[in-house]
């Protein structure tokens, strides 16, 4: 009772023993990296160009997209609540950010807008969540067409082009920096950023606390509309940071892009050790999860799978990389149990 009832007041849980709690943490992550390396392994060992270090720099930026989204994710999931618009959000910040730099105005202004809008759209749905009383899975399957309707208009339906490839936030951020493409060294710093976040801050503490009991929580005076509205506007924020990643990489605003990546940030966060019931969530997991799917998705083209069984082929990995990971951390538990019991 010691851990809920500390989360639930809002502050990060003690820290204990050193051995313990790096025992609680590390397996679940280890986990969805062992099945990530295992499927590597498998396909590299059928396929040995797909080791080919530029094959899989290549997975790990169009990972990133996802992966960012993903990370998102997991605030939202983590409160038992879910945005299925961050697919629409992408897109949407994607052409806003190319119409701003193609009407003048400065890339990295344009930029931080573009985010910003991504932060405003998430606001958006928590608000509307929380104060319509709409379940949030209802109300940004509205907003995503929502989203996703104002990019296909505000571009006319066309691609948004003639920009300055030769600008720095085209040729630094969407081009290679220390051997990296800069949307891997972008997941990476979010993932490091938004961990530290979820577990060692008053906020994370309290998205932790709603979503393990809601009522416990407004009980001990945690603002739950508050936090709700918060994790949401955290999930468009770095929706937004995707689109300008993305956006600056294909030096273009494509609004039809982004279609079903919600689904797959859903899956990378769920994948990486963010359960449906809330109340605990794995940010670095959730970019696991995304180069799981990413891997996937590649060697799929690797071993010349016809395009109208990928769809089959990802969901069916994803639910034995999901078994996978949930067995282990089942088996793991009883251990642990076991162990607890003869001490």
């Amino acid at each position: 009772m010691t851990g809920p009832q500390t989360e639930i007041a809002g502050e990060p849980s003690p820290p204990g023993p050193p051995g313990r709690r790096r025992g609680a943490r590390l397996p679940d992550e280890a986990g969805v990296l062992a099945v990530l390396v295992v499927l590597v392994a498998l396909v590299g060992g059928f396929r040995s160009d797909f080791l080919d270090s530029g094959n899989l720099l290549e997975i790990a930026r169009q990972s990133s997209y996802i992966g960012i989204l993903a990370i998102g994710m997991v605030f939202a999931l983590a409160m038992r609540e879910v945005d299925l618009s961050v697919g629409g959000t992408y897109a949407l910040t994607i052409v806003v950010g190319a119409l701003l730099i193609r009407d003048g105005l400065s890339p990295w202004l344009a930029a931080a807008l573009a985010v910003g809008l991504g932060g405003v759209l998430g606001f958006a749905n928590g608000v509307f969540t929380t104060y319509v009383r709409v379940p949030s899975f209802i109300a940004t399957l509205g907003t995503l067409s929502l989203y996703k309707g104002l990019a296909l208009a505000l571009s006319q339906g066309q691609q948004v082009g003639g920009l300055d490839q030769d600008h720095p936030l085209f040729q630094v951020v969407g081009g290679t920096v220390l051997g990296l493409p800069g949307a891997v060294w972008a997941l990476v710093l979010s993932a490091a950023l938004m961990t530290v976040v979820f577990t060692r801050t008053r906020f994370g503490a309290q998205i932790r606390a709603v979503g393990s009991n809601p009522e416990a929580a407004a009980f001990t005076g945690i603002p739950v509309h508050r936090v709700r509205i918060k994790a949401l506007t955290v999930t468009g924020l770095l929706a937004g940071v995707s689109g300008v990643l993305a956006l600056s990489f294909f030096v273009a605003g494509d609004p039809t892009v982004g279609q079903g990546y919600e689904l797959m940030a859903i899956a990378a966060a769920i994948i990486g050790g963010t359960p449906l019931r809330g109340g605990t969530g794995s940010v670095p997991g959730a970019a696991l999860g995304s180069l799981i799917l990413s891997v996937v998705a590649a060697s799929l083209v690797f071993f010349s799978v016809p395009i109208n069984w990928t769809t089959f082929a990802t969901g069916a990995v994803i639910l034995l990389a999901v078994a996978l990971d949930s067995g282990l951390r089942q088996a793991r538990a009883v251990r642990r149990r076991g162990s607890t019991d003869r001490t």
